[in-house]
């Protein structure tokens, strides 16, 4: 019987461990998209202010501004992410007043920093 018992909780502790892990990865969602590190919580108001700083020319769309959207083909101008606020394969760009992170390929916006 207490071997049983014994079994019962190492296997409760095979199955468990993977999705506990899964479970603490997920933490860091709000700086990981699509596994490419973004910008940090820490960083970002001096990234606002060194996006202020750069004068960027905001871009007008007249969709909400929403991760997932897609940017035009044509009007937008991306820049490159410092290297002091981490690196990213992300470019980033002011769209209806508000700074986002965009997927230069895609044109996919995958994070609203406002």
């Amino acid at each position: 019987m207490r071997n049983r018992i014994l079994a019962l909780a190492a296997l409760a502790v095979a199955i468990g461990a993977p999705l506990a892990a899964q479970a603490q990865s997920s933490v860091t969602v709000g700086r990981v998209v699509d596994g490419a590190p973004t910008i940090a919580v820490e960083q970002r108001p001096a990234f606002r202010e060194y996006v202020v700083e750069q004068r960027v020319p905001p871009f007008r769309i007249p969709d909400r501004v929403v991760v997932g959207a897609t940017l035009p083909e044509v009007g937008v101008t991306y820049y490159d992410v410092p290297q002091r606020f981490g690196a990213t394969t992300y470019r980033y760009t002011c769209v209806n007043g508000e700074t986002v992170l965009v997927e230069p390929r895609s044109r996919r916006i995958v994070e609203v920093l406002d």
